[in-house]
């Protein structure tokens, strides 16, 4: 069977190259295919009860559910089941062979702009259980990590300037020869930037999340921007920093060729196609390198405007719980020639604006991303599977073997089904007991790695269908904006979609918005990679 999906693949993939029209239709067929593999949303349970409710099905401050809470009894301490993340003693971590870094920086500041469980910086302020189980997203690949999340976040972020060269801008500083984000604290790092704060002094964006635990130097360093988590690592910032450099010079080219526009109108203009080249990345760049299949998907919306998987986005608890990739984060980073603990990068830019942009995209490419699954994680990320596992039975997320029949892979019933390695399974068997009791957290790392591809396999189909269902749904691709050339050519500009068209990868917005970058790859997979390597 697995011989006929290869041959299968290899030759849609060939018959997709013959002509665009036969290209798009199968295009077209295999997304419908990946998003159908369950049920679509929207979803009967959300995290607010275990019963079905007018509440449940229309407050989006809790999270959705694929599958109905369920209770498994009797489980192991998670502090022992972290244990199963990490690297046993005198191992190094194994590596991947297909993911640059870039990958899991990419899929950082993908997801850190929708899944966004609630978490407080201070934990004594009288959050609940039930806070726990809520979320603040907005549910849509909006890129609020740049623009923020409210209209008041996105007020504060923008330049709000009627004069020529400032019209529809977000405010940026130059440091150096390079554009960044303006600085969150003023220099000395210990006040805010007024730039951000109101009459009293409180901030109006979102305080970053961990700010208790950065020094002064670490806070100088912090960019004002729309997402609490954007501020996490240099590797994510550095994206953030990209899309603005490209929203502000799109808001330039598109004001230069519309000069009776207003700011707004110029803004508008600038985010919608920012937003949509940042959603054609994500399939083009970003899925294509999950995919395990030659055949090479293209992020066409036509295809989700009859689909039954086309509804309103909500994120799940689920989704929340399996982009947790820690395991892809290296012990150590190169940057800038200089070998440095990944933890020591954590809520710290200096690096980013020390070596500038197409450096860092550089840099990050150049590291090798470690392999996703058990005992692999960093030591200073371990504390976050410990949390992740309390998490999933905070909401009583059900076992493991209920996910993979709910989307169409074969119920594991033996050890051996979950993972080939002997060793694992003892492990696993020792803790569990029997397969049907495996925590769904665990088990989406406890099964090795698709061939060719840096996911397992359930994982593997659990990104695939929401990906699809909520990034070619968003409103800009609709079918009365993205497909009526009319009302495109007003919403994007002709500037604007000319850029879209020109744009697959993050290199393609890189060499529109930086210099020194000359022939020095970029990419999440790695270069010189190639099917059947392992």
């Amino acid at each position: 069977m697995k011989i006929l999906l290869k041959f299968a693949y290899m030759a849609a993939s060939a018959l997709s190259g013959l002509s665009p029209a036969l290209g798009k239709v199968i295009n077209r067929i295999a997304i419908d295919r990946l998003a159908n593999v369950t049920r679509a949303r929207p979803h009967p349970w959300s995290t607010l009860s275990d019963h079905v409710s007018w509440r449940g099905l229309t407050d989006r401050s809790y999270s959705a559910r694929h599958l109905p809470p369920a209770d498994i009894s009797d489980l192991p301490d998670s502090a022992r089941v972290g244990d199963l993340f990490r690297v046993p003693d005198g191992s190094k971590q194994r590596l991947c062979p297909k993911s640059t870094c870039l990958f899991p920086a990419f899929a950082q500041y993908l997801t850190d702009g929708f899944i966004r469980t609630m978490i407080s910086n201070d934990f004594a302020t009288g959050e609940t259980i039930e806070d726990r189980r809520r979320n603040t997203s907005n549910h849509e690949i909006d890129l609020c990590t740049l623009y923020g999340r409210t209209q008041e976040h996105v007020y504060a972020l923008r330049t709000l300037s009627e004069e020529p060269g400032k019209k529809g801008r977000l405010k940026s500083e130059m440091i150096g020869s390079e554009e960044f984000p303006l600085r969150l604290f003023l220099p000395g790092g210990m006040e805010f930037n007024p730039e951000f704060t109101d009459d009293a002094g409180q901030p109006l964006l979102d305080t970053p999340l961990g700010i208790d635990h950065t020094t002064p130097e670490m806070r100088e360093s912090l960019f004002a921007v729309g997402g609490d988590r954007a501020n996490a690592a240099p590797q994510v910032s550095m994206i953030n920093t990209l899309f603005l450099r490209e929203h502000n010079r799109l808001a330039d080219s598109i004001s230069d060729a519309n000069y009776d526009w207003d700011d707004t109108r110029v803004f508008d203009a600038a985010r919608a196609c920012t937003t949509v080249m940042f959603i054609k990345i994500v399939v083009e760049e970003y899925i294509n390198h999950i995919n395990s299949t030659p055949l090479r998907l293209t992020a066409d919306p036509s295809g989700a405007w009859r689909a039954k998987w086309n509804r309103p986005n909500w994120i799940t608890a689920e989704f929340s719980l399996l982009y947790r990739w820690h395991s892809l984060i290296p012990q150590m980073m190169v940057w800038a020639g200089e070998e440095q603990p990944g933890g020591a990068l954590r809520l710290h830019n200096d690096v980013l604006i020390k070596n500038g942009l197409a450096s860092a995209f550089a840099d990050i490419s150049g590291n090798r991303a470690s392999e996703l699954g058990l005992h692999n994680t960093a030591t200073f990320l371990l504390e976050v599977e410990t949390a992740a596992v309390n998490q999933a039975r905070l909401n009583r997320i059900a076992p493991f073997a209920d996910y993979q029949a709910a989307f169409g892979h074969q119920p594991a019933r033996a050890w051996s089904d979950i993972t080939p390695d002997a060793a694992l399974q003892d492990e696993l068997r020792a803790i569990y007991g029997d397969p049907s009791r495996l925590e769904f957290y665990t088990g989406l790392f406890a099964q090795p790695r698709t061939k060719d591809g840096p996911l397992p396999p359930l994982l593997q189909t659990m990104v695939a269908v929401d990906a699809f269902s909520q990034a070619l749904t968003n409103p800009l691709l609709s079918e009365h904006v993205w497909g009526d050339q009319r009302v495109a050519a007003a919403t994007f500009t002709h500037q604007g979609l000319a850029a879209i068209s020109a744009t697959s990868s993050l290199r393609d917005i890189l060499e529109r918005n930086s210099s020194g970058l000359a022939g020095r790859f970029v990419g999440m997979t790695r270069e010189g990679w190639s099917p059947g390597e392992e």
